[in-house]
């Protein structure tokens, strides 16, 4: 049995009552609200272990990157995989960002990636409350010689810190945090972001855990209301990317005035 969520914006009727029925039958009942519904067969081809391999394995890591991500697995910190690494690298080029901030810096991971595709006159702004994830993110750094100009590392709680960077003025904002620090950087994340710009939310999948209904812990919950909250934000264009352990991203597109 697989669950999907759909949006209904018609009245219910009789035809789908039964949660088994195939989601082909689905466009003829709807309600205002999400609805899950369990379907007898997949909808399309689930990826299998090798087409995983195969995904992640497409692009290869730099030697800094290994490095970065094994001193993570020491120290015991959740670093993205390559293929999540490699679409954050894509989409700093795709927007030409100059300017990215990322909450979580980790050992480097992320940030070693995101620098590929940032603009060679940009700066990645990297916050993280642990000094020792800096030590280590800058000596990686160093070693593949990055500018000092181009990564500014500011140590410090996110919510110490975010306010005193300019609105507008960064082309993609990453969240690298614990789910219970989700919701209250969202509103201080998009004040930053210029219209156009990126706003990403890595391992939004915790452990494959979130599309589990059955998974109830408070981490997982946190983590499954926040994406709802990104999907029905009307200042975003969401998706949400089956890359590594979940990247959630979005379009900023505030309303118009």
């Amino acid at each position: 049995m697989h669950l999907c969520t759909v949006r209904l914006t018609e009245p219910w009727t009789t035809s789908c009552r039964s949660r088994t029925r195939r989601a082909s039958r689905i466009d003829r009942c709807s309600l205002t609200s999400l609805v899950d519904v369990y379907v007898d067969e997949p909808l399309w081809p689930v990826p299998t272990e090798a087409t995983w391999d195969f995904a992640e394995t497409f692009t290869p890591e730099t030697d800094a990157i290994v490095e970065a991500r094994q001193r993570a697995e020491e120290l015991g910190v959740t670093a993205i995989s390559p293929a999540a690494g490699a679409a954050l690298r894509l989409l700093a080029a795709m927007t030409h960002a100059r300017n990215i901030v990322e909450i979580g810096t980790g050992t480097g991971v992320t940030a070693l990636w995101m620098l590929q595709g940032l603009r060679l006159d940009g700066q990645l702004t990297s916050i993280d409350v642990e000094g020792e994830h800096h030590r280590i993110a800058r000596e990686i750094l160093a070693s593949v010689d990055v500018p000092t100009p181009r990564v500014r590392l500011i140590a410090g709680r996110p919510s110490d810190i975010l306010p005193k960077l300019e609105d507008a003025g960064y082309d993609l904002v990453l969240l690298n945090v614990e789910p219970s620090a989700l919701n209250p950087m969202l509103d201080q994340s998009l004040r930053l972001l210029r219209r156009g710009g990126i706003f990403a939310v890595s391992n939004i999948f915790g452990d494959n855990k979130v599309g589990d209904p059955a998974q109830r812990d408070p981490a997982t919950v946190a983590r499954r209301l926040f994406s709802h909250r990104v999907a029905d934000d009307d200042r975003l264009l969401s998706a949400m990317l089956v890359v590594g352990d979940g990247l959630l991203v979005g379009v900023h597109l505030p309303p118009e005035e």
